[in-house]
């Protein structure tokens, strides 16, 4: 009776594990799948890209491409572009109390854009910029704007290599 138990006991064992490992299989794996840098995110270098008008700042932009040598094709047209470049601008004359008080009449302008790619609609790149008692505050925030721009674009490069 004890041998009979202990094979029933077994037998009941083997097919509970049995069920038990059928059921794990067929469920769906719990751990998240490693997530890999899309292809997407890059900007090549003379990739065209449009500059969305900024109330005038895209011209500081331009300029800001132009002097910091960023390889870039800039392109009338936003059909024509591969990415697009939008963003919004402020610039703040200094009040009077900073002129008397501290004697500093310099405004200050601060900047965002973003980059889009226009197959794939990933921003590819964001940045901002504040200048506070800037002498040229459009033109340095754009500079800075470009700068790192152009630090991203050569960055890729040496990744994707």
């Amino acid at each position: 009776m004890k041998n009979k138990l202990t094979v029933l006991l077994g037998v009941l064992m083997i097919s509970l594990g049995t069920a038990i490992s059928a059921r794990v299989s067929a469920q769906e794996p719990t751990a998240a799948p490693v997530a890999q840098i899309p292809a997407d995110t890059r900007i090549p270098r003379n990739s065209k890209v449009y500059i969305a008008p900024m109330d005038g700042f895209e011209t500081y932009l331009a300029a800001a491409f132009r002097k910091k040598e960023v390889p870039l094709t800039i392109t009338t047209e936003p059909e024509y572009a591969d990415f697009v470049i939008s963003g919004t601008h402020e610039k703040k004359n200094a009040g009077w109390a900073k002129t008397i008080f501290l004697g500093d009449a310099r405004s200050s302008a601060s900047a965002s854009i973003q980059v889009v790619n226009m197959r794939t609609k990933v921003v590819v790149f964001a940045d901002s910029s504040h200048r506070r008692s800037a002498n040229r505050g459009e033109r340095s925030t754009a500079e800075k704007l470009a700068k790192y721009l152009k630090k991203k674009i050569e960055d890729d490069e040496k990744n994707h290599k």
